[in-house]
């Protein structure tokens, strides 16, 4: 390391990166093309307006989403059946199971996992967590 003419060490500076390498100060997933999302908590309703075998609907910008109170246990997945667009909040909710059963062809869904149980529908519902805060009921969506 090279000394000034006083003795005295150089100031440290940050290094700069070169081209192609990461760069700290920038965010690598922008770099990819992917946005960084930060998830939005909207709020649902009191825990006493959602007793066990409740269901409430609920629309944030164009979504619909079931919540459901499984033995008093909150669950919210995405309203619409995979296999035709079906809504799943007119559904039949089984408490003991935890799914609820599409009204228009009968594949059931569990709600901890969004996954269909049964045919016709193979593919998963979105699910979103809740947050039960100040006795109220929340979820986290994007």
């Amino acid at each position: 390391m090279a000394r000034r003419r006083d003795g005295a060490a150089p100031p440290l500076t940050p290094a700069r990166p070169s081209a192609g390498r990461y760069d700290l100060n920038r965010n690598p997933i922008n770099a990819l093309g992917h946005k960084n999302h930060v998830p939005q908590v909207i709020e649902v309703c009191s825990v006493n307006d959602l007793p066990p075998g409740a269901v409430r609907l609920v629309e944030w910008e164009d979504l619909e989403i079931g919540v459901f109170n499984c033995g008093g246990t909150v669950y919210a997945i995405e309203d619409r059946c995979t296999h035709d667009e079906g809504t799943l909040a007119d559904g039949e909710l089984d408490q003991d199971a935890c799914t609820v059963e599409c009204p228009r062809h009968g594949s059931l869904f569990d709600l901890k996992t969004g996954k269909p149980k049964t045919l016709p529908a193979y593919v998963p519902v979105d699910t979103f967590p809740v947050i039960i805060d100040e006795e109220k009921i929340k979820l986290e969506v994007e």
